[in-house]
């Protein structure tokens, strides 16, 4: 059993559920979500500490009796401080790394073969399978394709169909690295991929990248300085772009708050 956490008071799912008065299958979403991030015994039980205990507390408070949804609980938790800005909304890092671990095996292929063929550290993607750090959205991008895959794939079942209706409270959401946070708002078998981009200040994609298609940006607020080749466009609120996805790209928000951004593949690449 974990000893970390304040593990003097620890709460199994069960009672954690029967304390607050909600059902397990909403603690399980909300874990997904980022609201919380119980440990786990050697057995996979989830424990929960007190610290996790008060922000559930916060959480179903807001929920019962301000009546918002998931994400307004979310939004409302980090302008309360009661979350840090990356800590809420990350998909489950172990379940993406066992998901790369499976593409990885399927094909037959070691960490080492897979690492050298797309340029990152050996190290960098045995940690990443291991659930242990976040990707970019470049080496998403990279594994995706090495995988012949899109990202949205590594975060959803495979024979998962899409909706032509998604509410706030439905939208799959997906991550990369250094607070950069994307919000799906259609998938499926669908020719355009729409997203919602929130990027924290001075974040971004790290390095160029390219693949097929075409992309349009609308910049709902905020900054975002996108670099096409050796030419840096700066966007902010209201403005537009069109590019080609061939075109070597990166980009950062240069501001100092958080952009929202829509942000639309065709075909899709996510």
């Amino acid at each position: 059993m974990p000893s970390t956490r304040d593990s003097a008071k620890l709460f199994r799912i069960g009672v954690a559920a029967r304390l607050l008065g909600i059902s397990i299958s909403m603690l399980r979403a909300w874990e997904t979500l980022g609201i919380t991030r119980p440990l786990r015994t050697t057995s996979g039980y989830r424990l929960y500490t007190s610290a996790d205990m008060q922000i559930l507390k916060r959480a179903v408070y807001l929920r019962k009796v301000l009546g918002l949804n998931a994400q307004a609980i979310i939004h409302q938790l980090k302008q309360e401080g009661i979350l840090s800005e990356s800590a809420a909304g990350l998909p489950d890092g172990l379940a993406l790394g066992i998901r790369l671990r499976k593409l990885r095996l399927k094909r037959g292929k070691s960490v080492t073969q897979v690492a050298r063929s797309l340029r990152i550290s050996i190290g960098f993607l045995s940690n990443l399978e291991r659930g242990q750090v976040q990707a970019s959205v470049s080496v998403l991008h990279k594994l995706a394709q090495h995988y012949g895959i899109n990202i949205a794939d590594l975060f959803t079942r495979v024979n998962e169909s899409g909706t032509p209706l998604v509410r706030l409270k439905d939208r799959k959401i997906l991550s990369g690295a250094d607070g950069v946070r994307m919000e799906l708002l259609a998938w499926g078998k669908i020719i355009m991929e729409p997203h919602i981009f929130r990027i924290s200040s001075k974040a971004g994609s790290p390095a160029f990248y390219s693949h097929e298609g075409e992309e349009f940006i609308y910049i709902i607020s905020g900054e975002l300085v996108i670099h096409l080749q050796r030419t840096a466009y700066h966007l902010k609120t209201s403005d537009s772009f069109y590019f080609t996805s061939k075109t070597p790209h990166r980009w950062i928000n240069p501001g100092k708050s958080e952009a929202t951004v829509l942000w639309i593949n065709t075909p899709p690449t996510f």
